[in-house]
């Protein structure tokens, strides 16, 4: 069974903090969220074509025939040769240094900063060239929107993107590129994938994802590609701060979401006490975790996870 321990050492666990002090957290977000729009270094041109996206993998479903790799908690990025653009299709203003020798080759990934370090990886978007987030961050490849090779095989689009990124390349001037290949491994049976997962989330990771060998790059939602989580989430746009009450008297109680569906939901567990003081404001978008659906779509036993800063990324 493929280890966690296959990470770069430069972003390894021993690396990052799996757990960021919230209030840290909240002053991070804080200080994205009140940019000034000419400040932020994303070019609106949008390039063509969306990215392709993961649907779920359900628990036991066979695993013959994928190749499997970490979740990696950061920011969706397509090189184009040339360019970085998000998956919105903003152009990233990523320092000169961070791509020399790029490949020509199209590359699909994640802007990276380690384990825990998600919003290091959302400030280095946001705010471009000049942010000192960049130091540490890579783009972890594993695709190339290539729509006639299958993913697997010798001719696939995983082979041709290690080719392009194990050839020789100038080295940046501050020291090595931000580039690498996301590792990929078969895995021999559901309970050789269940093991994986329980160690990726032990050591701070958020989970799985299977890519079918045989399927091709296609934009959209496919479930030749599925992510693997020990817990069912969502997105949500807050609607309203509930006031607390005992405890939490003159704080925020709760949080009134309502999510892509149209379902309202309210948001209490979860909530740290920074984050009651200073609730994320009416208009943000939050991630939730849930425990199935109630028989009319609503999601059982929710709780807050995170606001989400990059949702326009």
């Amino acid at each position: 069974m493929p280890s966690a321990s296959f990470l770069p050492p430069a972003l390894g666990p021993a690396a990052v903090s799996r757990h960021p002090a919230r209030r840290q957290t909240l002053l991070a977000l804080a200080a994205l969220g009140s940019m000034a729009p000419q400040a932020r270094a994303l070019s609106p041109q949008p390039t063509p074509g969306p990215l392709m996206k993961a649907g779920r993998y359900q628990a036991g479903q066979p695993v013959e025939g994928f190749l499997v790799s970490e979740k990696l908690d950061g920011v969706r990025a397509r090189w184009d040769g040339q360019q970085l653009w998000t998956r919105s299709g903003r152009r990233i203003h990523a320092p000169a240094e961070f791509t020399v020798g790029w490949p020509s080759l199209a590359l699909d990934g994640e802007l990276w900063a380690g384990r825990g370090q998600f919003l290091r990886a959302v400030a280095a978007v946001r705010e471009g060239a000049g942010s000192e987030a960049w130091a540490g961050l890579r783009l972890m490849v594993f695709d190339t929107p290539d729509p006639v090779r299958p993913f697997g095989g010798p001719d696939g689009r995983l082979a041709l993107l290690q080719a392009a990124l194990a050839a020789p390349r100038p080295p940046a001037p501050t020291g090595p590129t931000g580039l690498q290949a996301l590792p990929q491994h078969p895995v021999s049976s559901t309970a050789d994938l269940q093991s994986w997962l329980d160690e990726v989330v032990a050591a701070g990771g958020e989970g799985l994802m299977l890519h079918r060998t045989s399927n091709l790059y296609r934009s959209g939602r496919s479930n030749d590609l599925l992510k693997y989580k020990p817990f069912l989430d969502a997105e949500a746009r807050v609607v309203q701060i509930l006031p607390g009450k005992g405890q939490w008297q003159g704080l925020a109680g709760a949080l009134l979401v309502q999510t892509t569906d149209g379902h309202r939901l309210r948001l209490g567990s979860g909530l740290s006490e920074a984050q009651r003081h200073e609730p994320p404001p009416v208009g943000s978008w939050v991630s939730f975790r849930y425990q199935g659906l109630h028989p009319g779509g609503m999601p059982r036993f929710a709780s807050f996870v995170r606001v989400i800063p990059d949702i326009d990324l």
